[in-house]
């Protein structure tokens, strides 16, 4: 009797865990706002693959199950455990939290950010401003001259999809680029000790990576003026020859009008321009020792 019983148990025992797991999957990727589509393309999961998973009706490796836990970055056990105990007040706060607007749950992340202890932006300094302000250049000179690591996310971006910007930006277009930059960020963050960082000038637009780069980077702004940027774009190689530089002019212009207030929340600023690139460097040092963004190192 008992062997005769054995099947039907296993059987049991399995459909049990099919419905946790399908069940697990659903809340977790609904409470971190994540569309199918998007857990899709960061664990390359077809879409109809997860949709039987979530409906339950489809059998998951442990490899396949393994990438969709990354993707809704939660340990694989949390997808098939029995239980999870979760008191009901905090459950009671994620669903309010589910269903914020993105500027209150930054505004959230910021606040609880704060209470960790120690500061989580120690050592940890992130340059932004529009292109040809001189992030790269003097990014990577600071970092040199403090000892730290360079990071810029347009190469991370390169390095990740095996091309150049340009080309990202012709197959993923303006929106799949903003998203490869934000997971980027979300890697350096995941990273341990000290760094320095560039990002796009657009990144200040978008709201969710913008909060993020705030809580967990000591931030300065690199500017200059329109013309300087102008120059310094087409001297990089990366503008065609300008006919009519008035016009490009006013147009960076205009773009610096409508960020400024978005750069402006950074911890400290530096203007740079009718600088030399010695000068400016001095000054960027200067101002990340004189802050405590992080300590010089003995030389």
């Amino acid at each position: 009797m008992k062997n005769s019983d054995t099947p039907l148990s296993t059987d049991t025992s399995r459909h049990a865990l099919i419905s946790r797991l399908a069940r697990r999957v659903r809340e977790v990727r609904k409470q971190k706002g994540l569309p199918r589509r998007v857990v899709s393309e960061l664990s390359g999961v077809s879409p109809r693959y997860l949709a039987q998973l979530e409906a339950g009706e489809g059998n998951i490796s442990i490899a396949l199950l393994e990438r969709v836990a990354r993707a809704l970055d939660v340990p694989i056990e949390a997808l098939i455990a029995r239980k999870i105990t979760v008191d009901s007040e905090a459950q009671r706060i994620a669903r309010l939290y589910e269903g914020a607007s993105d500027d209150v749950r930054a505004q959230i992340k910021a606040l609880l950010g704060s209470q960790v202890q120690g500061n989580p932006r120690t050592g940890r300094i992130c340059l932004m401003g529009l292109r040809g302000a001189g992030k790269t250049t003097l990014g990577k000179a600071a970092a040199d001259a403090l000892g730290l690591p360079f990071v810029e996310l347009s190469t991370m971006i390169e390095d990740e999809t095996g091309m150049p910007l340009s080309e990202v930006l012709s197959l993923y277009g303006a929106d799949g680029y903003r998203r490869l930059e934000a997971e980027a960020l979300e890697q350096v963050i995941k990273r341990t000790g000290p760094v320095l960082m560039s990002v796009s000038g657009g990144l200040v637009e978008q709201e969710a990576p913008f909060a993020r780069l705030l809580e967990r980077f000591h931030t300065i702004w690199l500017r200059t003026s329109p013309a300087e940027h102008v120059e310094r774009v087409r001297a990089q190689g990366h503008l065609e020859p300008i006919k009519d530089q008035p016009l490009a002019v006013a147009q960076i212009k205009s773009l610096m009008d409508k960020r400024e207030p978005l750069y402006a929340r950074a911890e400290a600023q530096i203007d740079t321009a009718g600088r030399s690139a010695t000068r400016s460097l001095q000054d960027l040092v200067s101002l990340i020792v004189t802050e405590k963004f992080v300590k010089k190192p003995d030389m």
